[in-house]
């Protein structure tokens, strides 16, 4: 107990550090544009005519960043600037400021948008969303304006005010000390080396355990910090880029910073690997558990937490007083050979704690090689005029810029509608905050709405407390600045609710000469309003489809790429047999996550409730699935690193292969069936009344394969497919030619693995038929569920 509540206060010590630093930087900048604005010297107010937007480049750019972010975000808001001020100085010269319509002005405004969101992903989001957002204060600014406005000078001033605002960031994460991204990842990697290392010391003693009670108590141990570590390195990952931009005294440090980031990421997946072992384990101690075996795990455990010490440095690694890592001192003792399918998880246990061992001290101080680069394709570039303007206009930039401008056009057009000299507040918080990925566009708006209207009431209480102290107002904000810090963090809110908090009162607090407060945080409240739904209604005009609907064909897209990597498993094969379908396995399984993210957050409205936990659960199953190929792969790599003849084994492979192809594929084809009662219908109106009348008789097309997995039967076939490959396994290591006992080991480790990983994906295949069943029978609550009929439907009806 004392120890959580001690880690509970370091945690809660650290989240309040991190919000202050953050808080502090954010308050830092705005501070200094504000002395600009507020008291600077004539001449630059002169030209700082929209401080306004000064604090929104602040926002846009230093919200939780390092110096690497900021100076990243001032190089884009450099080239923000290029696109959108030239470009408007020969507009505004072409077309006249006082010939501007509110149609005309809405169209400019889209046309710019679209011109700006048009370039592919190496223009920075921040860059466009500040281009963006200068967009709409030139030409909105100049329409209401008139012939006031001088063409020139006008997009000079907006570029200025951009200007202050990045000069106060880079200052603000220069004191009083630089906030190194390279100092970031030094200390997440200290934590995490810890977190990994108390992990591996938690699975040596629930294996090492003298009874079930035990092992249980320090697996469960084990789950806050597994979670805490994936957070760790998704921080580690998040600060990759941020490390380049930083400046060349730290470029020595920074290499070997990034080494250690993932050297430090190898650990996770053999780690994964153990829990998984210890999940599976039916009884503790293990069979195979004696004196030598755990006097070796503990040396095992002692390296790696000496290994992980070193590595925590960040610091050039010294060959001579690295800890000694020699495989062969630690070599386990196996004395025995698992003889059925119980007996796997201890040894799986033992092939990932070597792998950890073996991914954390291999190539530590060699850089790794270089990767190469794909050529461009020549028929490629041989492609027609016609063939590439087609594959140009269908090509995802050009829709996301044709719905940027759209939002941004209409927020203008109706901004303007309801208020000529307020229009600029319809437009703004559309442009700075608009994605180039998917969004959940009810919640994120929502979330939106209310930070504005948070952030504008907070400004209007501080205008009334302060009324009588305008100069030093913008002092009430540093409070504000530690609360939305929160607010970002925050699940209820999260980044969008924050930053619009952030906006909402420093637009009132820090501005002087804009009428009066509550006046104008109705108007801007409204207008900020008007542009949210603008946003919205484009949203779905460009997404009509649900992301429940596709969660569901990303979920038949995933089991598709599933079959495709247990097609390819094989021991006669190259060493990586997996390949590229273990990275697009993972990618389909990162995108359908994404969409059940969204599909969760989505209203219901007149729908179907999402069933979210089931779709967990699948994603859950998913990613076990994705691991154990990992391990499937690596083991299938030991094994012909031996030059044994592993053709023996194949035969159990292709049993393992026709137990579960059928399965997968029928699972593909059910899962998108989204009525049971459609499907009947379109059965008896087809042509198909011959084989209508087999599936009554009990009699299946000849296309059909029977599901292999499911029942008891299918129990007693995976059984027998393992215990058969583990016997096949014993002839070939002690049989006739059989090899040395050191090699022999390493091949007895490399080979359970590979059987245990076989029964491993079976069991985890028929949790995906539970999930699959769970879910039609969600769509279809007044019928009854079989997957077997289902299938045989659907192959009668199109005849497949």
């Amino acid at each position: 107990m004392p120890t959580f509540m001690l880690n509970l206060n370091t945690q809660t010590h650290y989240l309040w550090l991190s919000c202050l630093s953050a808080s502090f930087r954010t308050a830092t900048a705005c501070a200094i544009v504000a002395v600009a604005t507020l008291f600077g010297p004539s001449a630059l107010r002169t030209q700082v005519a929209f401080p306004a937007f000064s604090y929104v480049t602040v926002i846009l750019i230093i919200t939780g960043a390092s110096l690497g972010d900021t100076l990243r975000g001032c190089w884009d808001a450099i080239c923000a600037t290029v696109l959108t001020v030239i470009p408007a100085i020969i507009g505004l010269w072409a077309i006249q400021p006082g010939e501007l319509t509110t149609a005309v002005t809405s169209v400019v405004v889209g046309m710019a948008a679209f011109v700006v969101m048009l370039p592919d992903h190496r223009t920075h989001l921040v860059s466009k969303r500040i281009a963006l957002g200068q967009i709409v204060i030139i030409y909105v600014v100049a329409y209401d304006k008139g012939g006031e406005t001088d063409a020139v000078m006008h997009p000079v001033h907006v570029a200025a005010s951009t200007a202050v605002g990045v000069l106060a960031c880079v200052i603000a994460l220069l004191v009083p000390y630089p906030g190194l991204a390279t100092c970031q990842v030094k200390r997440k990697c200290k934590v995490y080396a810890d977190n990994a290392s108390e992990m591996v010391k938690l699975c040596v003693k629930a294996f090492c355990a003298k009874d079930d009670a035990s092992a249980q108590a320090f697996v469960l141990q084990t789950k806050s910090l597994t979670i805490k570590g994936r957070k760790l390195l998704n921080a580690i990952n998040s600060k990759k880029e941020s490390m380049k931009w930083e400046t060349l005294p730290i470029k020595f440090l920074k290499s070997y910073c990034m080494k250690t980031a993932e050297k430090l990421q190898d650990t996770e997946m053999p780690i994964q690997g153990m829990l998984i072992a210890l999940h599976n384990i039916h009884s503790f101690p293990p069979a195979i558990l004696d004196q030598d075996l755990t006097h070796h795990l503990q040396n095992l455990q002692q390296n790696i937490t000496q290994t992980l010490d070193q590595l925590k440095s960040c610091m050039p690694l010294d060959l001579a007083t690295f800890p000694e890592s020699n495989l062969e001192n630690l070599t386990l003792s196996l004395n025995s050979f698992p003889q059925t399918y119980k007996d796997l998880p201890s040894f799986f246990f033992l092939f990932c704690s070597k792998l950890l061992q073996r991914n954390i001290t291999n190539n530590l101080v060699t850089n790794p090689a270089p990767t190469s680069i794909d050529q461009p394709n020549k028929k490629n570039q041989e492609e027609g005029i016609f063939e590439r303007i087609s594959t140009f206009l269908m090509h995802r930039r050009f829709m996301l810029a044709l719905k940027c401008s759209l939002s941004v056009g209409f927020a203008v057009l109706f901004g303007l509608i309801y208020s000529k000299q307020n229009g600029i507040w319809s437009g703004l918080p559309v442009a700075i905050s608009f994605a180039a990925s998917r969004e959940a566009a009810f919640r994120v708006s929502n979330l939106k709405a209310q930070g504005t209207v948070l952030g504008t009431v907070y400004g209007v209480l501080g205008c009334f407390i302060l009324e009588k102290y305008v100069k030093i107002r913008f002092l009430i904000l540093l409070p504000w600045f530690i609360f939305c810090s929160l607010l970002r963090r925050s699940r209820m809110y999260g980044p969008a609710g924050g930053v619009s908090a952030v906006i909402g009162a420093v637009l009132i607090l820090g501005r002087e000469n804009f009428g009066s407060p509550t006046e104008f945080a109705i108007i801007r409240i409204v207008e900020a309003f008007i542009g949210l739904s603008c946003s919205i209604v484009v949203e779905l005009m460009f997404r009509p489809t649900r992301a429940s609907t596709l969660a569901k064909i990303q979920l038949a897209k995933s089991l598709e790429v599933l079959h495709e990597c247990v097609c390819n498993v094989s021991h006669c094969g190259k060493k990586d047999c997996l390949g590229g379908d273990l990275k697009k396995l993972k990618a389909n399984v990162n995108e359908l996550r994404k969409f059940i993210e969204e599909a969760e957050m989505e209203p219901n409205f007149w729908f179907l409730p999402f069933n979210g936990v089931c779709y967990n659960k699948l994603l859950k199953t998913l990613s076990n699935i994705e691991a154990l190929l990992v391990f499937l792969n690596h083991a299938n790599a030991s094994l012909q690193q031996e030059k044994l003849s592993l053709n023996k084994l194949e035969d159990e492979v292709e049993l393992f292969k026709e137990m579960v192809q059928p399965s997968i594929k029928c699972f593909e084809r059910v899962v998108l069936v989204k009525s049971l009662n459609k499907l009947e219908k379109e059965l008896q109106n087809s042509n198909a009344c011959d084989t209508s009348s087999n599936l009554e008789l009990g009699k299946l097309p000849t296309s059909h394969h029977k599901l292999n997995i499911h029942g008891p039967n299918g129990e007693d076939e995976m059984d027998n497919m393992v215990n058969s490959y583990i016997k096949k396994s014993y002839e070939l290591l002690f049989g006739e030619g059989s090899c040395e006992e050191v090699k022999g080991q390493e091949v007895i480790l490399s080979s359970s693995a590979f059987a245990f990983c076989l029964g491993g994906l079976v069991r985890e295949i028929r949790e995906i038929e539970n999930g699959i069943l769970e879910l039609l029978q969600w769509d279809n609550p007044s019928s009854h569920v079989n997957l077997y009929e289902i299938s045989c439907k659907i192959d009668a009806l199109y005849n497949i």
